[in-house]
C-alpha cells in the first residue's frame, strides 16, 4: 500500500510541477473542465488509487473467522475460553 501511495505522490508532484509552473497561460488546455495539468496530475492518480482500493477491498481482502461465539452467561461472569481450558 505504501508503494502505491508513494508512486501516486511522486507522479502527482512531478506532473503538476512540470506542467503547471512556468507555463504561458495561452498554452493552457482543458480536459473535462479541468486545466490539463490538474486533470493529469490530480484527477487521474486519485481515480486510479480509488479504483485500486476498491479492487483490494472487494476482491483481495477477505473476512476472517472470529472464532466461536461466546454465550451471554460467559460474558457476564468474565470467563473466557482460555480460563476454562
Amino acid at each position: 500500500m505504501f508503494l502505491i501511495w508513494l508512486t501516486a505522490c511522486v507522479y502527482s508532484i512531478s506532473v503538476c510541477y512540470s506542467q503547471g509552473y512556468n507555463r504561458d497561460a495561452s498554452t493552457l488546455t482543458y480536459v473535462l473542465g479541468f486545466p490539463d495539468w490538474i486533470f493529469w496530475g490530480v484527477v487521474v492518480p486519485w481515480s486510479v488509487c480509488t479504483g485500486l482500493c476498491l479492487i483490494l477491498a472487494y476482491f483481495v481482502i477477505t473476512d476472517e473467522d472470529l472464532g466461536e461465539e461466546q454465550v451471554e452467561e460467559q460474558l457476564s461472569h468474565g470467563t473466557s475460553e482460555a480460563d476454562r481450558a
